[in-house]
This record gives structure tokens, sequence and C-alpha cells, in this order.
């Protein structure tokens, strides 16, 4: 059974830091294109940031400059490593991967991550 795990969130301070870790099991995540969504209370799931195959990158406009996302082919995962964390980026945060040429589509169960004082 294919799974996407995710872990490293939790509680931290306003202009704190945090890595998300994606892991993928029973794939070969290098040829899927991945993305880490978020979705806050009462509000739709976004995509934060996404890495393609060849490592082309691509970031929602509010955390620019302030998160950055990558991968580890060798250790089969996928990394948001997010600075200068801000309350509005409270939400649970989802991995997701797509491959390009095939249908196939896979979600992790989500992390927390709360900004909070």
């Amino acid at each position: 059974q294919v799974q996407l795990v995710e872990s490293g969130g939790g509680l931290v301070q306003p202009g704190g830091s945090l890595r998300l870790s994606c892991a993928a099991s029973r794939i070969t995540f290098a040829l899927y294109t991945v993305g880490w969504y978020r979705q806050a209370p009462g509000k739709q799931r976004e995509l934060v940031a996404q890495i393609s195959v060849d490592r082309n990158t691509d970031y929602l406009a509010s955390v620019k400059g302030r998160f950055t996302i990558s991968r580890d082919n060798s250790k089969n995962a996928v990394y948001l490593q997010m600075n200068f964390l801000k309350p509005e980026d409270t939400a649970v945060y989802y991995c997701n991967g797509k491959r390009p040429d095939t249908s196939q589509n896979y979600w992790g169960q989500g992390t927390q991550v709360t900004v909070s004082s």
C-alpha cells in the first residue's frame, strides 16, 4: 500500500522555523511532482509549494522568500523548510504526489502547524 507520511509539524512562535518532511513508501518518489498544501479551519485547501521531477519549484506568493521546498531522491522524501513563520501560516499541511505520466495521485494524512505566541 502506497503511503505518504508527513512529519515535523508542531507549535512555534511567530518568527520561528519548522521543517516538514514527507516520506513516501512503495513508490519511486523521484517520478512524482510533489506539492505541499495547507488547509486552515474554514478555508479551502491551497497549494503552498511544489517541486517537479526535474526540481523546478513554485511557491504561493505569501510564502515566497520564507519557505523552501526540496527533495532527496535517495531518501524518497520531500521537505518544506518554513522560516519566519506567521500566525496566518497556521494550518494542517498535506503532502501530495502526482505522477505526470499517469493518473497516480497520493495524499498524506497531514501534519498540524500552529504559529502562536
